[in-house]
């Protein structure tokens, strides 16, 4: 008998979130913890992949003491992540070998220009529609072996396990048993031939990676493996979902159709266009991704990141103390009618989509005596939404689709100024949906459709439901003064970095 709730994992950058949906799309119940960012140097980030695992173990229990759900009632469990980190484990002790290099870390941006020069990057791009950056996971995993040969010959002698953090969660999961990744995931590592569907030996033998290290790629909706006991979840229940936390937002806002758009804001912003069948080579800096994998069928989806959005926010509480929580910058970005002439590039570990500059580091600019705490607040969102732009238009140019609305989720989308300003500034609706938590959403679907819990795509879409819509109202002029300004900015942040 099918239960009445699935279950879905949301692990991110800076905390894991697990949520109880029901038939009806609804949260029953939802629990959050945040775990612990390393910065062993300037511009490297990294986490313990155990305690992420221990945080999940702790919340899965919080989840069903708060709801009092019955564990036996979970139909499903669906994984999304935080998609492009390394973890790399011991397969017999399940142990990680070293601590999960996260996709911000900046630490092989000189091998990303060492392939650049050795004429690669279009072989790259061609075979996995990525660009050379240290983003991806593939430079990562050939920078943990050439500082660790030792762990290089584990590998080659099949002693240890790569994954995502969904590879990694699955086989936790399973007691050991599954090591296996979807097709979402396995797109983000520059190590998987997007077009052929398989880990590509070509790319492997360049960075000089093992193949016995990489999991199985399957499709995002279907069923991998069932649970062990992990504290009061039960033993049985199918793991039947998992996707990369952008294709996983993308699918919880029902961006079915190919030209349908969603932008997440969490730590970074995401922005992501469904372009169906159609693989596109991006002429402007975006990358070609896989959307998701379904019934034997991929969709594939043009994507720009930006790497510093809430993470910009975040800085502005804790680093430099001028604001207490997000939610008040919305009233102190509003409390002024302008920045007073301030633009910030929050470009902490360089700059993303379509930039693609490693070296580049932020710059507040512009600043007067009258600037005041409130013009700086205003500007970190304003920053937001421009970095936004520079990908929405590109995008568009891209797929030669004009955009009509954009479906905005994350955390910083709860803010009113943002969602304005970015209507106003892309001249395009833009649409907060009723459901907030669509990441998680996303892989709830995609594990319910795998066991029957909804029937179809179409009976998805029923649920969707706006609920606040944003239209554009900023005059032509006051727009193109903005973002002329904001060009500047840019040009000024990278001029001012050298890469040696």
């Amino acid at each position: 008998m099918l239960g009445d709730y699935i279950l879905a994992i949301d692990q991110g950058t800076t905390g894991t979130t697990v949520i109880l949906f029901d038939h009806q799309s609804n949260m029953v119940g939802k629990v959050y913890q945040e775990f612990t960012q390393y910065y062993p140097k300037p511009g490297w980030v990294e986490h313990d992949a155990l305690e992420i695992w221990e945080g999940i173990c702790q919340l899965l229990d919080e989840i069903f003491q708060e709801t009092r759900v019955n564990p036996a009632e979970v139909a499903a469990i669906g994984v999304t992540n935080q998609r492009e980190t390394v973890v790399l484990w011991d397969r017999q002790t399940g142990e990680p070998v070293t601590r999960a290099i996260v996709w911000q870390c900046r630490r092989t941006a000189g091998i990303c220009d060492d392939l650049r020069r050795q004429g690669l990057e279009p072989l790259f791009k061609e075979k996995t529609g990525l660009v050379l950056d240290a983003y991806f996971s593939g430079t990562k995993l050939k920078w943990i072996f050439d500082h660790n040969p030792q762990l290089r010959d584990r590998a080659t002698r099949g002693e240890l396990a790569f994954g995502t953090i969904d590879s990694w969660l699955i086989y936790k999961l399973t007691g050991g048993q599954k090591h296996v990744t979807d097709y979402t995931n396995a797109s983000r590592t520059l190590l998987f031939n997007i077009a052929e569907l398989k880990w590509d030996h070509d790319l492997l033998d360049t960075l000089e990676i093992p193949g016995e290290i990489l999991p199985e790629v399957a499709s995002s909706s279907e069923v991998y493996g069932h649970t062990v006991q992990i504290g009061l979840l039960p033993e049985g229940i199918p793991i039947a979902g998992a996707a990369g936390d952008q294709q996983a937002a993308l699918f919880g806002q029902t961006c079915f159709e190919p030209g349908t758009v969603k932008a997440t804001f969490g730590t970074g912003a995401f922005i992501l266009m469904n372009t169906g069948s159609r693989l596109i080579s991006s002429a402007n800096g975006l990358v070609t991704t896989i959307a998701w994998g379904i019934g034997g069928k991929v969709q594939y989806a043009l994507e720009g990141s930006v790497f510093v959005a809430g993470a910009a926010v975040k800085w502005l509480r804790d680093e430099m103390g001028l604001v207490k929580n997000a939610a008040e910058t919305e009233n102190i970005a509003l409390s002024v009618p302008h920045t007073n002439g301030v633009y910030f590039v929050p470009s902490f570990v360089g700059l993303g989509a379509p930039h693609w500059d490693p070296y580049v580091r932020g710059m507040i600019m512009g600043i007067t005596r009258g600037v005041t705490k409130a013009h700086l607040v205003r500007a970190t969102l304003e920053a937001i939404v421009y970095q936004t732009k520079d990908v929405v238009d590109v995008m568009a140019r891209d797929a030669q689709i004009p955009l009509t609305k954009l479906k905005v989720d994350g955390g910083a989308s709860v803010n009113n100024f943002l969602c304005q300003f970015l209507a106003d500034l892309t001249s395009i609706q833009v649409q907060r949906p009723q459901v907030f938590e669509t990441t998680a959403l996303g892989a709830a679907y995609l594990a319910g459709l795998a066991v029957g819990f909804w029937d179809s795509q179409e009976d998805i879409q029923k649920h969707w439901q706006a609920q606040e819509v944003y239209n554009p109202v900023m005059r032509q002029a006051d727009r193109l003064r903005l973002v002329n300004g904001w060009d500047k900015a840019v040009a000024s942040a990278k001029s001012w970095v050298s890469d040696d």
